[in-house]
């Protein structure tokens, strides 16, 4: 493989799931702490409306407005997930199931009237990405990664990914305490006068931009597996809340980068013949990662010596 070759074919996709893990992998966390992972299955397919309503009203594949579009769906989900559970007293995971898939099949049946399968947004990518289309035409050099005119040609789901990545790196940032303390105690947040409600909204939200960033690329089945795993992973191994929150992002980011790297580079650069789907690939190694903590849990721990005391936390 030449260094044009992984510019131009590989530097993009290992990009995005880098990025899209590290953006579900940081929102994950959130949804594992407050044992609502089924929320973030719930909203990667409930955004599918929005996304072909967001393609029906421009007639292209463009960013902003698919995102405006996931972001209302989104917002309409949790909604009405809110109004059917106490509407008929239902259980939340039998809610978040109604609300999702019958958003995911009024999508469904959207793809086809609108046209959206005209231009390649099919169910195909919508369950799996298109992480091996990602091109870029530009990278015929390391020079291009240092010339404007060339970065501006890298495909614009990374500009996506990378947009909505800031934006969630910024508002966690902005609100690491107000959501630490909705995790774990949210009757002491209400006390204290946080608007639990709101900062309940706006984590949905951010969910379903991170879930709309990523679908084009990985697909919603692999946005599932990136913002549970990784979070999952970390909670069977650590107590901290830092640790738990930054280590689901940088988990998430590995995952990305080495599911895809072993779909495909590796194997070409010891000259196998044979590619693998790097979604799939990337998912399983997720599922793989939770297995692995869970057995490093199970492992039996050392314990002090008599009389001497606990290290200091």
């Amino acid at each position: 493989m030449t260094v044009q070759d992984f510019l131009t074919l590989d530097l993009p996709p290992l990009l995005a799931a880098l990025m899209a893990g590290a953006t579900c992998g940081l929102l994950g966390s959130f949804l594992v702490l407050r044992r609502e992972s089924l929320i973030g299955d719930a909203l990667s397919h409930a955004v599918l409306p929005g996304i072909v309503l967001g393609f029906a009203v421009t007639g292209a594949r463009s960013g902003l407005p698919m995102l405006a579009g996931a972001l209302a769906a989104g917002l309409l989900a949790v909604v009405l997930i809110v109004l059917v559970q106490r509407a008929a007293r239902l259980d939340p995971g039998a809610a978040i199931g109604a609300v999702f898939t019958t958003f995911f099949a009024v999508g469904l049946v959207l793809l086809e009237v609108t046209g959206a399968r005209s231009v390649d947004l099919d169910l195909d990518c919508v369950l799996f990405g298109q992480l091996e289309t990602l091109v870029w035409t530009a990278g015929t050099s390391p020079a291009a990664l240092a010339d404007p005119a060339a970065l501006a040609e890298l495909p614009r789901q990374l500009g996506l990914l990378a947009g909505v990545g800031a934006v969630v790196a910024a508002t966690v940032a902005a609100l690491w305490r107000p959501l630490k303390l909705i995790c774990f105690d949210p009757g002491y947040a209400a006390a204290l006068g946080l608007p639990s409600r709101a900062l309940e909204l706006a984590l949905a939200l951010l969910v379903a931009a991170a879930a709309v960033a990523a679908f084009e690329a990985v697909g919603s089945i692999l946005v599932v597996a990136m913002l549970v795993c990784p979070a999952a992973a970390l909670r069977l191994m650590t107590d901290r809340y830092g640790t738990q929150v930054l280590g689901g992002a940088a988990l998430g980011a590995a995952i990305g980068a080495v599911g895809y790297a072993l779909a495909g580079p590796v194997p070409a650069a010891l000259g196998l013949d044979l590619s693998l789907n790097a979604a799939g690939v990337i998912g399983t190694l997720g599922g793989l990662v939770v297995a692995a903590a869970a057995l490093f849990r199970q492992l039996p721990r050392g314990r002090p010596a008599a009389g001497s005391a606990p290290a200091p936390g």
